[in-house]
């Protein structure tokens, strides 16, 4: 699924397969949903029975009528050949991912206390069910771990090899069926029905069994079909004239005409340049439920970025022991991974791999030192452990400093907090985590048999890189927004250490969704990263939902898009991608109708030479002869379909620019170049079919 691993189009598994939906496409049911394709194909019919009949009868010209007939299905076949390889490529990651689905085996628990288990068959599980994973199994479906901590291979989904934690409670306790446990082991409730995992809608989706057209897509139909409807009428009119000056036009010439005349081009690559939009997407690793969300993407306006595992890590880190006057570092570090040493939070293990790794603390063999440890309560927000008559306690520092001023500990001389009267150890101990709160990190204090030791400092970290992503957001007009429960502090440190515009604190669910909708009634178009499930609501609200994979079930069934790799910094790429799927079209566009007005221009004067001589100072192409000049640009029209898909599959490369001077440059490089290459084009051909007597 890495982007590595993404199928090219000149791959024979997707160039093959796609020759055969070529001509399974030709179906009226699917050539029905591209207007501009169903007439070509309508009016090929029409020349294939003129052309059995002239051949039954003996009338008109056979080879020129059989030519125009091939290339006019040609026409046809390499539009849905076009919308077959953007296929293709999606159906290749699909066949990847049914190989990471075998028939798993599933330890069902039973009976009240769900001490047992049975071996059932993953597909057969229901919603509530309750399964065992341990190392080495398959997660036999999507779930929720409500008991354990488990490391997991998710590489059958984002591509990484790196294992992630998985955690009951919190926002990292979605799993998703088909990964792997490597160690430990988690309960899981089910949470997901056999047939519709996450596994089985991202193969839905990449292969375009649930793509619809986006409003933008319908719109730019409409206007085809008008623009059809309008050659129409004018091709309608042309054997009047000829007829005044004395002369007829065949039926096959007409449809030929008309066919090079309407916009064929941008018609025939319409369908591939979406699917293909969203193809790119998984090929970063970013599910689109809809093609609608990728176009959104590309018109961004305003940022919203949940902090807790969208921003930071998810979890506060241990980052510094700070002691108080008279007492080491070393003896800080030492006391407080004694306290953490039985403390499974990530917090806890923080504090103790930060003494080992900074001071060489290597931790001990509690059961010989016959140690009791005291669990951390939301009563007395404090934990830590009594061993060999010595106590050591680390938490709040209120806490802390109410618990050794409370006579349960004999005083060692650096506390004197009774009767209101500070000593200089307490009031260095609040300055050093007031000092710390400030920085927007939390402080926990230390103490030991009544005498305070210092505090540790715990902080989100930021993950890395993100200030620099941010600011090529903002470059790229994107404001950024971080929203968080923190207070207004906090907040605004992690704010400017993480690079974005503005911070909500505080806030709610509700808060958020008011944050969205206040956007939104400024004519702004909202995304939101998220992974809790206090950011469904504002997932479902914005325009682009972009939940993280690690999220909660809940916020990844309300977002749009779910990024398998929980990057929040991704929505970059997101961006790239809708702009370069806008840019796309409408490059295309300019170049489809530049290139019909060329093609009018060119092979018009051609046509009615012989009925108005005088034309002959137009054709400045110097075409041989009206029939060289209508082959020549049908099989033109052919061709430049073929010569444009690598363009529609791949997009055009993305540049921030505004949008005033990317319409130039549309019309500079598409404009002129749409009117350029059919004359060349023409001309080449004409040469060419002249040269071996076609005509």
């Amino acid at each position: 699924m890495s982007q590595s691993k993404s199928a090219s189009i000149l791959d024979s598994r997707i160039l093959i397969p796609a020759i055969g939906g070529a001509f399974t496409k030709l179906d009226p049911r699917a050539l029905a949903r591209n207007p501009v394709m169903f007439v070509v194909a309508t009016v090929s019919v029409l020349t294939t029975v003129l052309f059995l009949r002239d051949l039954l009868t003996g009338g008109g010209d056979l080879g020129f009528s059989f030519q125009i007939n091939v290339w006019l299905w040609f026409t046809v076949l390499f539009a849905n050949f076009a919308e077959a390889v953007a296929e293709g490529r999606g159906k290749a990651q699909a066949d990847s991912l049914r190989k990471t689905r075998t028939e798993t085996q599933a330890k069902l628990l039973s009976g009240s206390d769900r001490a047992k288990y049975t071996m059932v068959s993953g597909t057969s599980l229901k919603v509530n069910d309750v399964v065992i994973v341990e190392a080495g199994d398959i997660i036999p479906s999507d779930g929720e771990v409500i008991e354990g901590v488990a490391s997991v291979n998710e590489a059958a989904i984002t591509g990484e090899s790196a294992p992630v934690i998985r955690e009951s409670g919190g926002d990292r306790s979605a799993v998703t069926g088909g990964t792997q446990v490597l160690s430990d082991w988690i309960r899981v409730r089910i949470t997901a029905a056999a047939g519709s995992t996450f596994i089985d809608r991202m193969i839905a989706l990449v292969e375009g069994a649930e793509r619809q057209k986006t409003p933008n897509e319908i719109a730019l139909n409409i206007l085809l079909a008008g623009m059809t409807l309008i050659f129409v009428l004018a091709t309608a009119t042309i054997p009047s004239f000829a007829a005044y000056a004395g002369g007829s036009i065949p039926i096959i010439v007409l449809v030929a005409l008309f066919v090079t005349l309407i916009p064929t081009t941008i018609g025939a690559l319409l369908s591939a340049i979406g699917i293909a939009g969203m193809d790119r997407l998984v090929r970063f690793n970013v599910l689109a439920m809809s093609g609608r969300a990728v176009e959104a993407a590309g018109d961004v306006d305003t940022l919203l970025l949940d902090k807790t595992g969208t921003i930071t890590l998810g979890n506060r880190q241990a980052t510094a022991f700070l002691p108080v006057r008279g007492v080491t570092e070393q003896e800080l570090a030492d006391a407080a991974q004694l306290a953490s040493l039985a403390d499974e939070t990530p917090e806890g293990r923080s504090i103790t791999v930060l003494a080992k790794e900074k001071y060489a603390i290597r931790a001990r063999d509690m059961a010989s030192l016959q140690a009791t440890f005291i669990p951390f309560t939301a009563q007395t927000r404090m934990s830590g452990v009594d061993l060999e008559g010595s106590s050591i306690r680390k938490g709040a520092v209120d806490a802390v400093l109410a618990y050794v001023s409370s006579g349960s500990l004999p005083v060692s001389g650096n506390v004197a907090i009774a009767a209101g009267v500070e000593s200089d150890t307490v009031r260095e101990l609040r300055a050093i985590s007031e000092e710390i709160a400030k920085a927007g990190a939390t402080p926990l204090a230390v103490a030991r048999d009544g005498k305070l030791l210092g505090i540790i400092q715990l902080k989100d970290i930021v993950k890395g890189g993100i200030s620099e992503r941010f600011s090529e957001l903002r470059r790229m007009g994107i404001r950024t927004v971080m929203i968080t429960g923190d207070n207004p502090m906090t907040a605004a440190a992690i704010a400017a250490e993480a690079g974005v515009d503005d911070f909500l604190a505080q806030a709610t669910p509700e808060m958020k969704l008011s944050l969205i909708r206040e956007e939104q009634a400024k004519g702004k178009l909202v995304a939101m990263c998220g992974d809790g499930t206090n950011d469904a609501p504002a997932l479902a609200q914005a325009d682009v939902g972009v939940a993280m994979n690690t999220g909660t079930v809940a916020a990844r069934e309300a977002g749009n898009m779910v990024d398998l790799d929980s990057d929040p910094t991704k929505l970059i790429e997101i961006v790239e991608i809708g702009k370069q799927l806008l840019m796309t079209r409408g490059a295309l566009t300019t170049f489809s109708i530049a290139n019909d007005i060329a093609k009018y221009f060119a092979i018009i004067p051609a046509m009615f030479l012989a009925f108005y001589p005088q034309l002959g100072v137009l054709n400045i192409m110097g075409l041989a002869t009206p029939q060289s000049a209508i082959l020549s640009a049908i099989i033109f029209n052919a061709l430049i379909i073929i010569a444009l898909i690598p363009l529609s599959l791949r997009g055009v490369k993305y540049r921030a620019v505004g949008a005033g001077a990317l319409l130039s440059r549309n019309l500079l490089v598409y404009g002129l170049g749409g009117i350029i290459v059919p004359f060349v084009g023409i001309k080449a051909i004409d040469m060419a079919i002249t040269a071996v007597g076609l005509v």
